[in-house]
């Protein structure tokens, strides 16, 4: 009698930090979507969600060279700190 074959392995799906920057990414993108709606965010808020994703990304960077990219964080970097020197009107 022949054995059935094996299923094929599932591919490995995104790591806890790759999830964790994803969420952080769209939590910033629907805050971004909250003045269309009628609600004031802070802009220290989307600041620090920015800054926690970059944080993650760097974290990602440590263990995998793929995702080394200097040019990223360095205008995510500029970002956060325009949106923490930017006066409201």
């Amino acid at each position: 009698m022949t054995k059935p074959p094996e299923p094929a392995p599932h591919p490995p799906g995104p790591n806890r930090l790759a999830a964790v920057s994803l969420g952080l990414l769209l939590l910033a993108a629907l805050l971004l979507f909250a003045p269309l709606l009628g609600y004031r965010v802070p802009v220290w808020v989307l600041a620090l969600l920015l800054a926690a994703r970059l944080g993650v990304q760097l974290l990602r960077a440590r263990s995998d060279a793929r995702l080394r990219r200097p040019v990223s964080w360095l205008l995510d970097a500029a970002l956060i700190a325009l949106l923490l020197t930017t006066r409201p009107v």
